[in-house]
């Protein structure tokens, strides 16, 4: 299993959720609103610290279906302008459903 991680523009979530919506077997996902923060002219002796608004996605898939997930959140969330956002993916070693007791891609 994927843990992916995708921070993305505010304005691209919910092209991203209606695509990830429409991808078969794929589980829901956290959403959450956070905030960036990141050097400008890092270079120099001064610099600002900018502080930009972002929206979090989370969610375990299978690793069948990580490159497709991915994929689309690429696809839907580029503009092409810097500040488009990072996707990190990761091994999940297990994953357990507290309601039913489920393990693994069973609980996904």
């Amino acid at each position: 299993m994927k843990e992916i991680k995708a921070i993305i523009q505010p304005s691209a979530l919910e092209k991203v959720l209606r695509a990830l919506h429409a991808m078969k077997g794929l589980p829901g996902c956290t959403v959450s609103h956070v905030h960036g923060y990141q050097r400008s002219g890092a270079g120099s002796e001064d610099f600002i610290l900018e502080r930009d608004e972002r929206m979090k996605l989370e969610l375990v898939v299978k690793d069948s279906d990580a490159k497709k997930t991915v994929e689309t959140i690429m696809t839907h969330a580029r503009t092409g302008s810097p500040g488009d956002g990072k996707i990190f993916v990761m091994e999940c070693v297990d994953i357990v459903s507290i309601r039913t007791g489920e393990r693994g891609n069973a609980a996904v």
